[in-house]
């Protein structure tokens, strides 16, 4: 069974109903509610979800957007598992933030991977990682674009 650690830009894709990718997502979800795949998210993702989420509902008009977020944040947290962070994960997010120079939550959707023995899932490749993307592939991350669901 094939199994991710999803990073914010990934999920906050199933709020953007226009977004060329979202089907992408939605079939993800749907993969995994029927147990063809199994997903993670830690909680620092989790905590960037609330935020982008809360702002996307925001930019579209929503009444509440913050308790909107929130109800998307306990839709996600039925549909994933969420990843305990320990010492070896911590470290390992430290040693990539270091060699890579790219967002400390990514590092940890890495770290968390390798530990889990599941790939990294990003939406797409930001500015940022473009100078490691090399780096990236060998260490088996993905973005949703090169997914086939």
């Amino acid at each position: 069974m094939e199994k991710y650690v999803l990073d914010t830009g990934v999920i906050v894709e199933y709020i953007v109903e226009k977004s060329p990718r979202r089907a992408k997502v939605v079939n993800l979800f749907n993969a995994a509610a029927r147990g063809e795949v199994q997903l993670f998210v830690t909680p620092i993702t989790l905590s960037e979800v609330i935020y982008v989420a809360s702002r996307l509902y925001q930019v579209a008009g929503i009444e509440d957007p913050n308790r909107e977020a929130l109800n998307f944040v306990t839709w996600v947290t039925g549909r994933v598992t969420l990843v305990e962070l320990d010492e070896r994960i911590a470290v390992r997010a430290g040693e990539l933030k270091k060699t890579l120079r790219i967002a400390l939550p990514d590092c940890y959707v890495i770290a968390s991977a390798e530990v889990l023995g599941a790939m990294p899932l990003f939406r797409a490749v930001e500015r940022e990682m473009e100078s490691v993307l090399n780096v990236l592939k060998r260490l088996s991350v993905v973005f949703l674009d090169e997914l086939n669901i």
